[in-house]
């Protein structure tokens, strides 16, 4: 079991595929305790993963953004995110979200006929994620899997085989009431444009400090900027420059607390324009000015 602590943050490439290796080859699951209010920010930032991953709220609520939909988990609910799917979770307080990452290959080798008829169906052709409702039979039913699974993570006695035990019986009830899109379009312009937009969000990580504006983010993705506009409001529900100012106010952030430069220079090392506005957009995002963050930071 890992637990997170405070500061923790997700790496990832550039892609924003999450480098964390979950699990190892010999058994590729890995189960988590994580506190999301305890992470940079109080989010799990946009990253993706090729790993399936279970989760269940347990204390708290959590604004989850997955593919192109944004959402709010309630205590008691959970959540299937499916392979390859771009997300980021944010919470407004404490939230206790235990959750399972593994590989699809854990339940059947890759090129087996059980992996062909259960399993690639779902990592190809399914919606981005399914909600774990605890009134709906057979979610709840999930739900209460999920539970005795992490509860084995905590034994050592047989717990890869129990688990999964568990995880087959999961899989078959997920698979059983959900049922493929009527056509595939949809799933392949979702995975276009989610691609098009970890273009664009990775090219802003690579770029922030310097002068960028809508045309040279859209022309990283070779689209135009009502195209560039139109990928990034459907996805992560902001402007791209929004975001942009967003990431550029994080990286600051991460300055004041782990550097000694001066507000200046951070503003000017994170592309903003004038130390002024860059303490007028942190004051606006944290509710503190960027001297008070450090020091607040620099007491814990």
């Amino acid at each position: 079991m890992k637990t997170i602590n405070e500061n923790q943050r997700i790496i990832t490439d550039d892609t924003l595929r999450e480098t964390l290796q979950h699990g190892d080859s010999s058994y590729p699951f890995a189960y988590y305790l994580e506190n999301i209010w305890q992470f940079d920010f109080h989010c799990v930032d946009w990253h993706w993963h090729h790993e399936l991953e279970f989760m269940t709220l347990t204390e708290g609520s959590l604004l989850c953004l997955v593919g192109t939909d944004k959402l709010e988990l309630s205590e008691g609910y959970g959540m299937f995110i499916n392979s390859s799917i771009l997300h980021r979770f944010e919470a407004s307080d404490d939230v206790l979200l235990p959750n399972i990452v593994f590989s699809p290959g854990l339940l059947a080798p890759e090129h087996s006929l059980i992996y062909k008829n259960y399993i690639h169906p779902v990592i190809t052709s399914f919606a981005p994620y399914q909600v774990f409702d605890p009134q709906v039979e057979w979610q709840g039913g999930i739900l209460q899997l999920l539970a005795q699974i992490y509860s084995l993570q905590e034994q050592t006695e047989r717990r890869e085989l129990r688990t999964m035990q568990l995880l087959f019986q999961i899989w078959d009830l997920l698979t059983r009431h959900l049922a493929p899109p009527s056509g595939l379009d949809g799933i392949h312009r979702l995975s276009h444009r989610q691609a098009r937009l970890q273009v664009m969000m990775q090219y802003i990580h690579d770029h922030y400090p310097e002068e960028l504006t809508l045309d040279k983010i859209a022309a990283s993705a070779s689209i135009s900027k009502s195209g560039a506009l139109h990928i990034f409001q459907s996805g992560i529900r902001i402007p791209p420059v929004a975001y942009l100012i967003q990431y550029r106010l994080m990286q600051a952030a991460d300055q004041l607390y782990t550097t000694e430069k001066s507000v200046s220079a951070i503003a000017e090392d994170t592309g903003f324009a004038s130390a002024g506005y860059f303490c007028r957009k942190f004051k606006e995002r944290y509710q503190m000015s960027p001297l008070e963050y450090r020091r607040r930071k620099l007491m814990k």
